[in-house]
């Protein structure tokens, strides 16, 4: 297992409640591997661009959304801090209904960057967006 403490899914879900864009555009999470973590997001009147089809920044939401909270659970919480630094798209399909469902894996877990292979699906398994997120990771800092 890569995380630093086992997650759980009602502990990741409990941040999609709050008063922020996980919540405002549908986001949830739905498993937690070794080695992996997937969310899904619904393709609707939230996330879809004005032609009707899924928003390729609503598709770099989920996957940065996935790649960050990853970082997140890999590192210490009490020493480190981790945010997304780089993210790229390649956006393969369009979808107009339905849900995506986004998988993170780690390509590169280092003590000062994490890089995250996020693949999108739609309901048929049929690739959306291969993304690819870049974590810096930093020493926590007091304040004060």
């Amino acid at each position: 297992m890569i995380w630093f403490a086992a997650p759980t899914l009602p502990h990741l879900n409990a941040m999609t409640e709050d008063d922020n864009i996980l919540r405002h555009l549908g986001l949830r999470f739905t498993d937690i591997g070794d080695d992996f973590l997937k969310a899904e997001l619904a393709v609707d009147a939230r996330t879809r661009q004005p032609y009707g089809i899924l928003h390729g920044g609503a598709t770099c939401v989920l996957a940065e959304t996935l790649g960050s909270v990853a970082s997140l659970l890999v590192i210490n919480p009490a020493t480190k801090f981790a945010v997304g630094s780089v993210i790229t798209a390649n956006h393969l399909r369009p979808v107009k209904s339905g849900v995506v469902t986004g998988i993170c894996r780690p390509v590169h877990l280092g003590r000062t960057k994490h890089v995250w292979d996020i693949l999108i699906t739609n309901e048929r398994g049929k690739s959306v967006a291969k993304c690819e997120l870049t974590c810096a990771v930093t020493d926590k800092t007091v304040e004060g």
